[in-house]
């Protein structure tokens, strides 16, 4: 995960407050309108639950039962979808679709699938929600209409107070009448002004009623339509798998290609060069030996360069002395001069130090590269139970995580351990990156 905070200009204060706005706002209507659906769709989800839910559980004596649950569980959750859609539509609620049903591995055919239907939590949660919703919505619509209706009608009384004496034989609306003659109207200045201003003051009242009304829904929405949070964490877990997993090939194949491309080659020159040496011992002993030191040279970069490819893996003074130490003779070997402090009273974990390792490695390898900076820093603390590494630079900006760039990759490692990348690169710099990871000592 990766969050890029650039500097963005703060919203121009609205000349007209939000109270005064509320009831004309394309919000307060959509939620209206959000609440005046639920009523029929509250009374079909709750007739389907109720229906289907007896046949199903009164022919469980028989097999059949079986299938008429199971498929009163998948009209639950097709249901379901359909109010995930409006509440998305109307309520601008962003909720993610429930786990889907999936059988045991290596189970398959209707026993299975209507197994796993019966065994999902969120299929019942659905069913859940056609009951628990309806009375609620039966609820919300009763008050939501009636206060909308009489806080508009109150309020515009004064435009259509003509049509009562001109139309209806009687000064104005009336109030109050019986068997007896007795009757009571709005029909003086005072009481219209009166009845104007109770309207006035329900229909600034109403939006935040409804809001309320539809904070409710959401929660019912949420809880009992979207993944549960366990399913989600196990989701997360699974793509964080893919990526570790994905992440070690990548890491194997890179240590593949550099032993091949670096080192074995290296060493396969240096056996010719020491056969060919072999030969000409007996007849050219100088040449031999001149051979025999051009191939000593090649020994010392072969062991140099298995010395970095050791050390790019899992330094030993990383295991040795810890992640100060480590980072500052990895800031030592930078090309721009780095400034490296390290504040931790005891060691994090070992995989945690070694990702901390990586991501400062891999930071300090783009500022060298790309960045154009004179000097750059590193700062490693910790806060709480996070481990926190800050490195920045005063080179060109510019950095993103966008388009597959080496941070984006950077973000899914850290995402894989429950880490966390920020990015603070404008157009001409500074950059500043920090990296959130669990302290898991």
């Amino acid at each position: 995960m990766a969050i890029d905070y650039g500097r963005q200009s703060a919203p121009r204060p609205h000349r007209v407050p939000a109270v005064l706005r509320a009831p004309l706002a394309g919000r307060t209507w959509r939620e209206f309108l959000y609440l005046m659906l639920s009523l029929p769709m509250a009374v079909l989800f709750f007739s389907y639950a109720i229906t289907m839910t007896a046949l199903g559980a009164g022919l469980l004596i028989t097999f059949i039962g079986v299938p008429v649950l199971a498929g009163a569980l998948v009209g639950a959750r097709a249901l379901g979808a359909v109010e995930r859609v409006r509440a998305r539509g109307l309520l601008g609620l962003e909720i993610a679709d429930p786990e889907p049903i999936r059988p045991r591995k290596g189970h398959s055919g209707p026993m299975a699938w209507m197994g796993a239907v019966l065994k999902s939590g969120a299929s019942w949660r659905h069913l859940l929600y056609g009951v628990l919703h309806f009375p609620w919505a039966v609820g919300a619509f009763c008050v939501s209409l009636t206060m909308t209706l009489v806080g508009w009608v109150t309020l515009l009384y004064p435009a259509y107070a003509w049509v009562y004496p001109e139309y209806g034989n009687q000064p104005g609306m009336q109030l109050y009448g019986d068997s007896d003659g007795t009757a009571v109207y709005l029909d003086n200045p005072f009481e219209i002004g009166v009845t104007c201003a109770a309207g006035l003051l329900l229909v600034l009242v109403n939006p935040w009623i409804i809001r309320g009304l539809t904070q409710v829904d959401r929660l019912l929405v949420t809880g009992l339509l979207g993944p549960s949070r366990l399913a989600t964490r196990v989701w997360e877990l699974e793509e964080d798998r893919g990526v570790v997993v994905d992440t070690a090939a990548a890491d194997l194949r890179r240590i593949e290609r550099d032993l091949h491309d670096g080192a074995q080659a290296r060493l396969v020159a240096l056996a010719m060069d020491l056969g060919l040496a072999k030969e000409k011992l007996e007849e050219d002993p100088e040449a031999a030996a001149r051979m025999v030191d051009e191939a000593h040279g090649e020994v010392k970069l072969a062991l140099q360069e298995l010395r970095d490819l050791a050390r790019g893996i899992h330094p030993a003074i990383l295991t040795d002395r810890g992640l100060g130490p480590a980072l500052s003779a990895l800031a030592a070997r930078c090309t721009v001069p780095v400034r490296a402090e390290v504040d931790l009273s005891v060691r994090p974990a070992a995989a945690i130090e070694g990702t901390a390792y990586f991501i400062v490695s891999e930071l300090l390898q783009n500022i060298s590269k790309h960045s154009a900076a004179r000097t750059a820093r590193v700062d490693v603390w910790r806060s709480a139970n996070r481990l926190m590494l800050q490195v920045s630079d005063d080179g060109r900006g510019g950095a993103s995580t966008a388009g597959g760039s080496g941070l984006a990759g950077l973000a899914e490692r850290l995402d894989a351990v429950d880490g966390l990348l920020v990015v603070n690169s404008p157009v001409g710099g500074p950059t500043t990156i920090t990296a959130e990871l669990p302290w898991r000592g």
